[in-house]
């Protein structure tokens, strides 16, 4: 059984973080989306808010506008027309 996500956030500037998590909070398009280990695959369009991955070194926080997040086999790609750390 799994315990972590393989998770990569890139912007069109550049990777903005890639590493593991224990879980991934996301402002997905039509409100907020929390992804687990042995989540459901899953694609969904990002609206505009506060990206949030708990690290086993603490929380980090990305402001996040536009594109979309991919979950399939304990990765999660988010992939966002504009990111900002926050």
């Amino acid at each position: 059984m799994s315990d972590a996500l393989k998770v990569s956030v890139i912007s069109p500037e550049r990777v903005l973080f890639e590493g593991t998590a224990r879980g991934v909070i996301a402002p997905a398009f039509d409100g907020e989306v929390g992804i687990l280990p042995l989540h459901a695959p899953l694609m969904t369009l990002l609206g505009k808010g506060t990206l949030r991955i708990d690290t086993t070194q603490g929380e980090k926080r990305y402001t996040v506008d536009g594109g979309f997040l991919q979950v399939v086999d304990d990765q999660v790609r988010v992939v966002t027309e504009q990111a900002t750390a926050a």
